[in-house]
Parts: structure tokens; C-alpha cells; sequence
């Protein structure tokens, strides 16, 4: 039994922590809502955003960030990726040395092109980062539907360590040095998803989304290698899982507000209605800056920014896709 601290009760986090009680640890949950905490304690069979899950009884339930951090095993951010660098700069001085901190957030923050296990690593020094990704809803975790999932840590004694933690018989949990493709996979998909919502709210077919999909991984994968990232983790549960999961998904916030916005919706009120950080719109800048930057071909993160930012129309976006200059499908695939 690991002494484990889960930091968001939004979806993602709850369904986390359920999944880890159900293991046998000892599990605390914190939010820096009251509201949530509050929510949890008083119906434990009614978790917003999880509406067949339950907490566990035994699940701590804690708003204060010295008793949720304290002589801890792991320590779970499960903030959305808005928040990352909030929290960590909250919870630092409780931060022990070497700590386990797993981060399960997605996201490229815009201002610094940094990733979710980069900047936890820049506010709390001391801490031992791992990050956490796959084709995992919270939706189905809860329930302890069966899925994969994979942890990237900086060495395999902490990647075991935390597979330990989280694996289940329906919770299988792949270890990988790759932290860096991990992030970059789990970041970029949601842009990817909200062109794939876009194209199903179009009225768009199969054959749009799987080029979409499949010209989205190319792209993912072009710009991950160029950070640093290996070509199999992009085509493994964090990359095409993770990719497919999100772009198909009735769950996926992502694709509910690319399909809003091809419906007509402009992108504030998508984000409106669907009343959840839809953390793709945060990463399209980050990762159109990244592409930029290293001189990365990205057509679809391009069109999605115009979409998104600049007032495009997404039938006119999907135009400019299909009409750009012909090419090989793959630069490193030559006649004899």
C-alpha cells in the first residue's frame, strides 16, 4: 500500500483516485475549490462529469495543500494545464526532496512553450517528475472499464515504481524513458481532435477524419522527433491511442467543440457550452509557436489557429488543406 495524494478533483483526477483506492492505497484527494471537495463529501455516489462512478469511502477528502502533500508515496497534478504552474508554485515549499510527483495534465503552456513536466520541474527542483498518458476518459476509468496507458519517467527504478501504483487487471500500465514524445503526443492530439470535431460538425465523413487523423500523427510525430522524442512513442498508446480515442470519442471535450465550431459556433461559445477546459484550444497557439520556431511543417495546427483565432471559416480551412502544393506522402520513402 503507497501513501498517494490525487491534486484536482476535476474528472480526470477523481477517476484517478478512485482507480488508485481500488488498488488498496491510501488516497488523498485535494481541490482549490471548496465546491468540489464539498460536492464529493456530501453524495460520494454523485461526482460531476462522472455520473456512474463512486468515491470511495475511504478516500480522504482534503482543501488544505500541507495535509494533502505531507509524507506522501506519489503525488498525482491532475490540475487542467491552465493551472499547472499555479499549483506547483502553491505546493513547492511542502515538496520534499525527491519526491514522486506524476503529472496526468495535457497541454503546452503558450507563454513559455513549455511542457506540463517542464514546468513542474521549474518550480519544485527537488521533485522526481513522471508523466502519466494514453487512451484513458475519465468516464470509463471510473468504471473500471479496461484500458492501457503509459508512464514516462527519468529513470525505470521511478517508472516501475509508479506502474506498481496504478496497474490493475483493467488498468495495464507500460513503462518508457520517453518523457518528452509522451507530452508531446498527449499535448498535440487535442488540436488534432478539434479538427476532427470540426469536420463531423462540417458534415463531414470517415474518410475526412482518418485523414485528418492520419495526417494529424504525421504531423505530431515530425514536430516530436525535432524536440527530442522517438518515432515509437508516437506510434504507441500516447500517440495513435491517445490520437484515436480523442478524435472518436463521445467523451472527448476536445472533439465536442471542434464539432460545435463546425457547426457555427465561434470557438468562446463552444467553450461555453462545453463547460470543461477544452485544453486543445490552450495548446493550438503553443504548438503553431512551437512548429515555427523549428522550422516544422504543420498545415493542420496552421488552419486550426486561423479557425480558432483569426476568424476562418472552417470550410474554408479544410479548402486551403486540400488544395495545398502536392507532395510525397513520406519524405523518407524514395523510388529506386
Amino acid at each position: 500500500m503507497k501513501k498517494i495524494t490525487v491534486l484536482g478533483a476535476g474528472t480526470w483526477g477523481c477517476a484517478l483516485t478512485i482507480l488508485l483506492a481500488n488498488n488498496g492505497h491510501d488516497v488523498t484527494l485535494w481541490s482549490a475549490m471548496e465546491s468540489e471537495i464539498n460536492n464529493i463529501g456530501n453524495d460520494r455516489n454523485k461526482i460531476k462529469g462522472l455520473p456512474d462512478a463512486t468515491m470511495p469511502n475511504q478516500v480522504k477528502l482534503t482543501l488544505n495543500l500541507d495535509e494533502a502533500t505531507n509524507d506522501k508515496d506519489i503525488i498525482v497534478f491532475a490540475v487542467a494545464s491552465p493551472y499547472i504552474r499555479q499549483t506547483a508554485n502553491k505546493v513547492k515549499t511542502y515538496i520534499k526532496n525527491k519526491q514522486i510527483i506524476v503529472n496526468v495534465a495535457k497541454g503546452i503552456e503558450e507563454s513559455t512553450l513549455n511542457s506540463m513536466s517542464d514546468i513542474i520541474s521549474q518550480e519544485i527542483p527537488q521533485a522526481d517528475v513522471a508523466v502519466l498518458s494514453g487512451p484513458t476518459h475519465a468516464e470509463e476509468v471510473s468504471r473500471g472499464i479496461p484500458t492501457t496507458i503509459v508512464v514516462g519517467a527519468n529513470s525505470i527504478e521511478t517508472a516501475k515504481y509508479i506502474q506498481d501504483a496504478f496497474m490493475s487487471e483493467v488498468f495495464r500500465v507500460y513503462t518508457s524513458p520517453d518523457i518528452i514524445g509522451i507530452e508531446i503526443g498527449a499535448s498535440l492530439k487535442n488540436v488534432i481532435a478539434l479538427a476532427a470535431g470540426i469536420a463531423d460538425g462540417l458534415g463531414y465523413g470517415d474518410n475526412t477524419k482518418s485523414a485528418l487523423m492520419t495526417r494529424g500523427i504525421a504531423e505530431i510525430t515530425r514536430l516530436g522527433i525535432k524536440l527530442g522524442g522517438k518515432t515509437e512513442t508516437f506510434y504507441g498508446l500516447s500517440g495513435v491511442g491517445d490520437l484515436f480515442v480523442t478524435c472518436t470519442s463521445m467523451h472527448s471535450r476536445n472533439r465536442k467543440a471542434g464539432y460545435l465550431i463546425g457547426q457555427g459556433l465561434s470557438m468562446d461559445q463552444a467553450m461555453k457550452e462545453v463547460n470543461q477546459i477544452v485544453e486543445g484550444v490552450y495548446s493550438a497557439k503553443a504548438a503553431y509557436a512551437l512548429a515555427n520556431k523549428n522550422n516544422v511543417e504543420m498545415p493542420i495546427v496552421e488552419q486550426i489557429n486561423q479557425v480558432l483565432f483569426e476568424g476562418k471559416s472552417p470550410d474554408d480551412a479544410v479548402t486551403d488543406l486540400l488544395m495545398r502544393d502536392r507532395t510525397k506522402e513520406h519524405s523518407a520513402l524514395e523510388w529506386d
